[in-house]
């Protein structure tokens, strides 16, 4: 019951580690990966599945050339490497092959076709009525008689095309966002 209450002052405010090493850890970390991601990333609209892996892998690497728990900087930085040119090969396989594309890139799914939802599609997507009605009305349209298609996009957003023929793409919401 003791242990319950006690308090290690010094092990919870003096640094094991130099300052000044943290310091210079924590700025090659931060310089090198900037390279790295300046160098291999591209630029799109949205963020992917893939990049949220790629982002939590490379976080764990860099913590421990940041915290130095036994790893170098330069171990760090040669595992971070290593994430993003694997990560950047198989987005050129998929850019490259229309195969690896169709592995890589979910396919749109149809949830409303003529203004009548899929519900099949829906239950699939784990999505409700009311999820993809408030996606409509974020882009304009209030009555789903008005829609010809809305399909859930690979990236994880809704696009519309009415009947009038007007188009329109989300770009704020994605599926993640809605659940």
């Amino acid at each position: 019951m003791e242990k319950l209450f006690e308090i290690d002052w010094q092990q919870m405010f003096v640094p094991e580690t130099s300052l000044l090493e943290m310091i210079i850890r924590g700025t090659l970390m931060y310089l090198g990966m900037f390279v790295l991601l300046r160098v291999f990333r591209r630029q799109s609209g949205s963020v992917s599945m893939a990049d949220l892996l790629v982002i939590v892998i490379i976080a764990d690497a860099a913590q421990n050339g940041m915290a130095g728990d036994s790893k170098s900087v330069t171990e760090a930085l040669v595992l971070i490497g290593t994430i993003i040119t694997w990560d950047y090969v198989i987005d050129w396989l998929g850019f490259k092959s229309k195969v690896m594309e169709r592995v890589l890139e979910p396919q749109p799914v149809m949830l409303i076709q003529n203004g009548r939802l899929i519900k099949k599609n829906l239950d699939a997507e784990m999505l409700t009525e009311d999820e993809v009605m408030s996606q409509l009305r974020q882009q304009g349209v209030a009555d789903i008689k008005s829609v010809r298609e809305c399909r859930l996009e690979g990236n994880g957003e809704f696009s519309v095309i009415k009947t009038s023929g007007e188009s329109k793409q989300g770009n704020s919401k994605t599926k993640s966002d809605v659940n």
